[in-house]
């Protein structure tokens, strides 16, 4: 079964994804088109709020275990001004992420810090910060090169990542599932799996064997099936595409169920 990227990758890949969401606003026509995939914003809001996460969370990995993120940072964040000259901005973005890396770096992978995400399957860690890092900033090239009129999928090796980083960081929860017990499973189709299991005692992530045509499914255990590339089910989970735009089996209904549940945690 694969393993979770290394340490050293998530940072390679957070620096690569930085570059090309760079390249992506760099050719873009404005920085004032509409992101698509983000109602409101325009494309130079991207840049702010991608560049602005990089710089909050340089400061929390740099302050280490707490309970909360230091005041100072989310001062800042929620004060940030940034150019708008287009190069000087792309500038600002690049020296925003080598300031996320060197605090990463510096801190190794096991570091203890703040984390807005339940510890029970990502823990509140400078690992784990880079892990969804990766994610943000991936998802978020998407976003600016759909902006731009040039949308691509996630590359398959952070697409797969993916899949399990936000079901272990943006779904576990202990807090109680409000409905019938049940099951999600996720299929990619480049062979990795993942089962979302939520009832009383919360929601809890684990890989299972992919589906093949002598096995099939396991219909009795999961209440829906969603079936798609990598890229895809990453792009679904963060609410850029539609399930119908997927292949799902058994009870649709329950992905509403999913996407509308609020856990009190």
């Amino acid at each position: 079964m694969e393993k979770n990227l290394e340490f050293p990758d998530l940072l390679r890949l957070i620096d690569e994804r930085s570059t090309a969401f760079r390249a992506a606003v760099a050719a873009a026509p404005s920085l004032d088109v509409q992101v698509p995939t983000c109602p409101g914003w325009t494309l130079f809001d991207l840049v702010k709020h991608l560049g602005g996460g990089d710089r909050f969370w340089a400061a929390i990995v740099g302050a280490g275990p707490a309970d909360a993120p230091p005041a100072e940072a989310a001062a800042a964040r929620a004060a940030l001004e940034v150019p708008r000259e287009r190069e000087v901005l792309l500038a600002w973005l690049a020296a925003s992420t080598q300031l996320l890396l060197s605090a990463l770096r510096e801190a190794g992978p096991d570091a203890g810090c703040w984390a807005w995400w339940s510890a029970l399957q990502t823990p509140r860690t400078s690992g784990g910060v880079a892990r969804h890092r990766v994610q943000e900033s991936a998802v978020h090239t998407y976003d600016a090169r759909l902006a731009a009129g040039a949308p691509q999928p996630l590359p398959a090796g952070v697409a797969l990542d993916g899949v399990e980083e936000f079901l272990f960081t943006c779904v576990a929860t202990s807090s109680a599932w409000p409905h019938k017990p049940t099951a999600f499973d996720f299929h990619t189709v480049e062979g990795l799996s993942w089962r979302l299991t939520v009832d009383g005692d919360g929601a809890r992530s684990t890989r299972i064997p992919a589906p093949t045509a002598a096995t099939g499914e396991d219909s009795d255990a999961a209440g829906v099936s969603i079936h798609g590339t990598a890229s895809e089910l990453v792009l679904y989970l963060y609410d850029r595409i539609r399930a119908d735009s997927l292949h799902v089996d058994g009870d649709a209904g329950l992905l509403d169920l999913l996407r509308a549940w609020e856990p009190e945690e």
